[in-house]
């Protein structure tokens, strides 16, 4: 078992439940994504371009699944959470029954297209 499936499977619920069924969207939704294990935490990458990463959050009590180019995800501000980042917005989700799969889906493909375009929008 690689280090990120490692992580998965040894969060305490409602973590682990929502970190793989967001995996299985993923994987779904993106066949070339590849499940890697940087910064320690899980991050998908399509070749060498980074996705998203995967962050379960005790803390504050949710999962954050964050995307570097969301600067191209205009359509899907009202959904994505920036909390003072620059570069980087999320999905948040704190249970299973918060996560909308048409949502997710619909902004992983808007990911996937911009994969190869820089993270920041050049005005």
């Amino acid at each position: 078992m690689n280090p990120a499936e490692e992580y998965i499977l040894n969060q305490p619920e409602p973590f682990r439940s929502i970190l793989m069924h967001v995996q299985v969207i993923i994987e779904h939704t993106i066949p070339s994504a590849e499940l890697k294990y940087k910064w320690r935490i899980p991050c998908y990458y399509v070749g060498k371009k980074p996705i998203c990463y995967l962050n379960a959050s005790h803390k504050n009590q949710f999962v954050d699944v964050a995307f570097w180019h969301s600067a191209h995800l205009t359509e899907y501000d009202a959904y994505l959470e920036s909390e003072n980042r620059k570069v980087v917005k999320s999905l948040r989700y704190r249970s299973l029954e918060e996560i909308d799969d048409s949502i997710f889906i619909d902004i992983l493909k808007e990911v996937n297209k911009h994969k190869d375009k820089r993270f920041y929008k050049k005005k």
